[in-house]
């Protein structure tokens, strides 16, 4: 926590920056303790996608206390909400992530120690995300109070971003970033870095095939296998790797595949994930895909159908905004640790299996800014990039070398480590926030960039998971 840094080390810290600045820093440190308590409570809640009922009122009655208007249940969805505040140019969308993943229950220790059986975790660090924004926004926002700064901030509380849920995809679909001029986000993470990446493509579907169940040894003539049928997809596809694209990712797993092996299977269902850097190349995949399934059925004479789950765009990197992100995370800095967070972050280092392990100073460290990034996974923001330009972040809420999706990630999510980074991506957020405000040129600036990104400046935006509403109940 700065605030409890040396006052000549403060002073050096707080000289890199204006007075305006340092008021929006200062602001956030006040508020540490505050912020870092409702983090928790939603960290003990750990909520999944869509069912962020608790969070989702944590996160708007913040809003609504700092004198936002909050609109609730947009998009078809119960915890997706808008809080804005001013009005008129420019707006500036801040995006917060809530949901928690199955399976990562975790106390606050550096070793393995599951709260509850089975249970939901924040492995992916929402409860710092969702806060960090919502503090950042609020910070915003009383500073354009008080230098009576024209324009909109937005706060957009996003459910859903795990597994197949997609969230952001039924807000952008439902318009809400339609009159936002730029938006910026961050993710937890072991390491500062503001560099643009681009990101996979994305869509996940089952298949389905349906045959004639039969005594598996009397009448085996009799029956049609929906197993088989699955098994032989899976072949084609597996054959097919060999003609596609190396960055193209393809992962299957069977859902269903019968209840005992003396019934010929009647009915069959396999998951498919496709990734391919660029929407385009994606639908090429599901093209051919979707061959192997007809193929499958016709070869096993069985009946096949297919649902599409989640779809995502690619992520559209924005260098001009992301510049900007760069400036702000290098006069805040990175996280340093306590004696008791440095013996914690070494006993949890010993849990984790890598085999080059960066120094733990590293999250003191701010990274170098790199254009030309390929993040080699999905993310929800993709579909957000393409219809407004974006930005995002990363801050060293995590020991160095923790993976996301871990019981460690969990752990350093509900303790100061991860408080300490969240408060930087706070930080960092307001700090960009407001040269856009003071700066609207750079605005004008991303956006002849994502003109050009996307090889259009008019863009009709159409959902890569088609015409289905909310899977409200995926995590049931």
């Amino acid at each position: 926590m700065k605030k409890s840094l040396p006052l000549f080390i403060l002073c050096i810290f707080l000289c890199r920056m204006s007075f305006a600045q340092q008021e929006i820093v200062n602001e956030l440190n006040q508020k540490y303790v505050k912020y870092t308590a409702i983090s928790d409570k939603i960290w003990q809640l750990a909520e999944p996608g869509y069912l962020e009922d608790k969070t989702s009122e944590l996160l708007i009655s913040e809003l609504t206390s700092a004198g936002f208007e909050v609109k609730r249940g947009v998009g078809e969805m119960t915890t997706a909400f808008v809080a804005t505040y001013g009005s008129g140019y420019p707006t500036i969308g801040i995006l917060a992530e809530m949901d928690a993943l199955p399976g990562l229950s975790q106390e606050a220790v550096p070793y393995r120690k599951a709260k509850y059986v089975n249970a939901y975790g924040h492995g992916c660090g929402h409860n710092l995300f969702g806060v960090g924004s919502v503090a950042a926004a609020i910070a915003t926002k009383n500073w354009m109070e008080k230098a009576k700064i024209k324009g909109t901030i937005r706060l957009i509380g996003t459910p859903a971003e795990e597994g197949a849920g997609g969230g952001k995809t039924y807000l952008v679909k439902e318009g809400v970033f339609k009159d936002i001029d730029a938006v910026l986000h961050w993710h937890p993470g072991d390491n500062n870095n503001a560099s643009p990446n681009s990101s996979l493509a994305y869509r996940v579907a089952n298949f389905s095939f349906s045959g004639l169940a039969a005594h598996a040894s009397a009448s085996p003539e009799k029956g049609r296998s929906a197993l088989d049928a699955v098994e032989a997809m899976n072949y084609m596809v597996n054959l097919m790797r060999e003609h596609i694209s190396p960055e193209t990712r393809i992962h299957y797993v069977i859902k269903n595949g019968g209840l005992t092996s003396n019934i010929v299977p009647d009915y069959a269902m396999v998951e498919y994930t496709i990734r391919n850097p660029t929407a385009q190349g994606l639908e090429e995949i599901w093209k051919r895909l979707m061959k192997t399934a007809e193929a499958a059925a016709l070869g096993t004479e069985t009946k096949m159908s297919y649902e599409i789950l989640a779809g995502l765009y690619n992520l559209l990197p924005n260098d001009v905004l992301a510049k900007e992100m760069q400036k702000s995370l290098e006069k805040v800095g990175g996280v340093k640790y306590t004696p008791e967070e440095t013996e914690f972050a070494e006993k949890i280092r010993l849990t984790v299996n890598s085999q080059s392990l960066a120094p733990l100073t590293a999250a003191q460290e701010v990274k170098p800014y790199t254009s030309g990034l390929a993040f080699p996974a999905s993310t929800d923001v993709g579909d957000v990039s393409w219809v407004t330009p974006t930005a995002g972040l990363s801050t060293a809420t995590w020991v160095t070398g923790v993976p996301a999706h871990s019981w460690q990630a969990v752990a350093c999510n509900g303790m100061s480590i991860g408080h300490k980074g969240m408060i930087n991506a706070a930080e960092t957020i307001a700090l960009t926030a407001q040269n856009l405000f003071k700066d609207t040129k750079l605005i004008e600036q991303s956006k002849e960039e994502l003109y050009k990104r996307r090889g259009a400046k008019v863009f009709e935006y159409k959902s890569l998971a088609g015409d289905r509403k909310p899977p409200l109940d995926y995590r049931k």
